[in-house]
């Protein structure tokens, strides 16, 4: 593998770890770099006896307990929200295209809003909003996978038809329940966890969306030469020996199930899977082979520390960080489009 890809992606991922743990260290307590990394090592069997345990209990909950689980999650959230747009970019072959192109943001939020507004399954506990969520987004997917098919093939342009269709109609249902509602204490939840939201992050948590993050990963890195192909159109993929429709339907069912059980757990969180593939593109090319794990790698960082000024910046209270990525978003978006020596496939 190339040596400069190496050691860019370990630069990455040293940024990476430094970014996370400043992130842990900021907030209405500081604490220091030497105590979060104490604490963490003294949760890693074996080593754990060697760490001298001179934190108090209340800094010990504080790194722990609440914020490394959400620095963590961020990070995952970010890579896999890149890697799903860098992903579906390839699909539809457009360079504008990103995560939420399907509806799969909609049917999560639908699910959401059913459970903190109307007490959907209830019985299900700690576990209900993530759990409806993701069904949502199955539902959301599933619809727009039906409508898509033309004589049992999938017709992308009318797979981008129906993912805008679903969405409008599954927006629409989300802001009925809320205008139907009278709880305002319910509303303001709905609309946080819309507009994104990492404050829900626990350890028991993070294992679904980060075990399906490094399969989904896994998966995509494996397959990047079929990725490569798709960029040079269909007729090209067919002759070069790649089953369009078959890559196709499992890289549409890869992609919502990342989206899926990412936006279970944090919300709609806009434009990671738009913005992260063009920079990335910008500084590697269009090789899949090396856009999957930087993207991946870069998308960590910028949620990341959107999450730590999401934190700070109206302190003591957060902002969504859906917001924090639109401003960030929009403008980027902007530029993009006025350049004209940006190309997407060959030649980048």
């Amino acid at each position: 593998m190339n040596k400069k890809f190496m050691l860019f992606s370990f630069v990455l991922f040293m940024v990476l770890i430094v970014s996370m743990t400043f992130a842990v260290m900021v907030g209405s307590v500081s604490v220091t770099p030497l105590y979060v990394w104490k604490v963490i090592l003294s949760k890693i069997p074996f080593i754990q006896n060697a760490i001298e345990q001179d934190w108090s209990r209340s800094q010990e909950i504080i790194i722990w307990q609440i914020r490394a689980p959400r620095v963590l999650l961020a990070a995952i959230v970010g890579a896999g929200l890149a890697i799903a747009g860098a992903a579906i970019q390839a699909l539809v072959r457009n360079s504008i295209a990103d995560p939420y192109i399907l509806g799969i943001s909609s049917g999560a939020a639908v699910g959401a809003t059913s459970v903190i507004i109307l007490g959907a399954f209830s019985f299900l506990g700690i576990y209900a909003l993530s759990i409806s969520a993701f069904l949502g987004s199955l539902l959301a997917i599933a619809l727009v996978f039906f409508l898509s098919r033309v004589g049992g093939r999938v017709s992308i342009f009318r797979l981008l038809l129906a993912g805008m269709a679903v969405s409008f109609i599954l927006t629409a249902i989300s802001n009925f329940i809320l205008m139907m509602s009278k709880q305002e204490g319910a509303l303001k939840a709905v609309m946080f966890w819309m507009l994104g939201s990492l404050a829900g992050a626990k350890w028991n948590n993070i294992i679904i969306p980060a075990s399906i993050f490094f399969v989904v990963f896994g998966l995509l890195w494996l397959h990047y030469r079929n990725l490569n192909l798709l960029l040079l159109g269909e007729e090209a993929a067919v002759t070069l020996g790649v089953n369009l429709q078959q890559f196709r339907i499992q890289l549409i069912l890869l992609v919502s199930l990342l989206t899926g059980v990412l936006v279970a757990v944090s919300g709609s969180i806009g434009f990671v899977g738009l913005i992260i593939p063009h920079i990335v593109r910008l500084i590697v090319g269009s090789n899949y082979k090396y856009v999957i794990p930087i993207s991946a790698l870069i998308g960590g960082i910028f949620l990341v520390w959107a999450d730590a000024f999401a934190r700070i910046i109206i302190a003591p209270q957060e902002m969504p960080i859906g917001i924090i990525t639109a401003f960030c978003g929009g403008p980027f978006f902007i530029w993009l489009l006025r350049r004209n020596n940006y190309s997407f496939g060959e030649g980048d």
